[in-house]
């Protein structure tokens, strides 16, 4: 009986049992595959944790499996393509991941930060940049036998911000000398760890998994317990805001920033990963208003605003599956389901449609035109959605 409740179970359509979406003009690049003679992501090392898009292109860092090295990449927006790849071993040794973000910095150039791997390796800077080729530098190492968690950058000052990792110490980066000022606030107290301990968290489950910086050049992230903080660059202080991130009773230990996202009138969009609730604030304030949760998973591991001023992002994730959704201040949340897209390549040519079942991070374009996602997988791709195919879509369903 259990064996073909199992079979017919495994009979189901997937389509009756999530729902995908496919706005027009969607395309999917693939950027990983096995045994594949096209440049390529291999197996295991491909897994993309950060991800921005700049000058046309998706610039992407991602994660591998013990003992492999992970990578730099770029695709190409208008061509549709993986143009280029570089291993970090051949910039920085012994690094395993890099799940930090990207900050942006002058002419083209994104920071971002690595995870050793080792216990007790330091992770590095480095700064990526695309143009004939793609170009990775090592910028030296921030916090002495720690990684770099999360990140955020202010080009105009020359400073790199982030989280190490596993203590959470706040750290301010400055890229011209490459010394570091290192501030404790940010790291759980004894309390804070025992009850952290009590849930069998590691530091990469209840670190802010990334920054962000309002239009004054202040910098937010989360710190145990479920508390969001600010960084102020003119005073050089931390402050811990009244207003805790918005969570479900009983899982304060579990609260994270998951992402960030800055809305063009100065409010501050941010997600709690415990229980995949977004939230705003207003950096005046600092008061934080729960706008509740898109999807009735936990988790929402990226944000970003459209053109048309609407806000897109990801939610759920493993043992389930990744969600798309909107929101926009008239009609709310909009559930849109699995993103799908259509994959054409070398050996590809008849096209395949493409599930982002684990979505790992999300990006804007710089004009808004697009909104790119990043798969998590041993074998991940981008797939890449137009705002106004969205737009058009959302309208056919009212």
């Amino acid at each position: 009986m259990k064996l073909a409740y199992a079979v017919a179970l495994a009979a189901i359509p997937l389509a009756a049992q999530e729902p995908t979406f496919e706005p027009k003009g969607a395309f999917a690049v693939e950027v990983s595959a096995e045994n594949f003679r096209e440049l390529r992501l291999p197996i295991y090392r491909n897994a993309i944790t950060s991800l921005a898009v700049v000058d046309g292109f998706a610039i992407g860092g991602t994660s591998a499996v013990t003992g492999l090295t992970p990578y730099i990449f770029a695709v190409s927006l208008d061509k549709r393509r993986l143009e280029a790849a570089v291993p970090l071993q051949d910039v920085v040794a012994g690094q395993q991941s890099i799940r930090s973000g990207f900050g942006r910095g002058p002419e083209g150039w994104l920071y971002a930060g690595t995870m050793p791997a080792a216990k007790g390796g330091s992770g590095h800077i480095i700064r990526v940049r695309m143009r004939e080729r793609l170009e990775v530098v090592d910028m030296g190492v921030p916090v002495l036998s720690e990684g770099v968690i999360a990140l955020t950058a202010d080009s105009r000052a020359g400073v790199v911000y982030g989280l190490s990792h596993p203590s959470g110490k706040f750290f301010a980066f400055h890229t011209a000398d490459g010394k570091t000022d290192i501030h404790n606030q940010t790291s759980p107290d004894r309390q804070a760890l025992a009850e952290l301990e009590s849930y069998v968290l590691a530091p990469e489950d209840y670190l802010s998994r990334r920054l962000a910086m309002d239009a004054a050049g202040r910098v937010y992230g989360s710190c145990p317990l479920n508390r969001i903080f600010r960084f102020d660059p003119a005073s050089r202080t931390i402050t811990i805001l009244d207003d805790e991130m918005p969570s479900v009773a009983g899982r304060r230990a579990l609260g994270r920033a998951d992402a960030w996202a800055l809305a063009t009138d100065g409010a501050l969009y941010g997600s709690n990963a415990a229980d995949g609730v977004l939230f705003r604030i207003d950096p005046a304030s600092g008061k934080v208003v729960n706008l509740g949760k898109p999807v009735m998973m936990p988790r929402m591991k990226g944000l970003g605003f459209g053109s048309d001023g609407a806000l897109y992002g990801v939610a759920g994730g493993a043992p389930g599956y990744t969600h798309f959704f909107v929101r926009d201040p008239v009609r709310g949340f909009d559930d849109l389901g699995i993103a799908e897209a259509e994959m054409r390549a070398p050996g590809l040519e008849q096209g395949i449609r493409w599930r982002g079942y684990q979505i790992g991070t999300v990006a804007a374009s710089e004009d808004g035109r697009y909104i790119v996602l990043g798969e998590e997988e041993a074998l991940s791709q981008v797939l890449v959605l137009p705002v106004e195919g969205i737009a058009a879509a959302r309208k056919q369903k009212q």
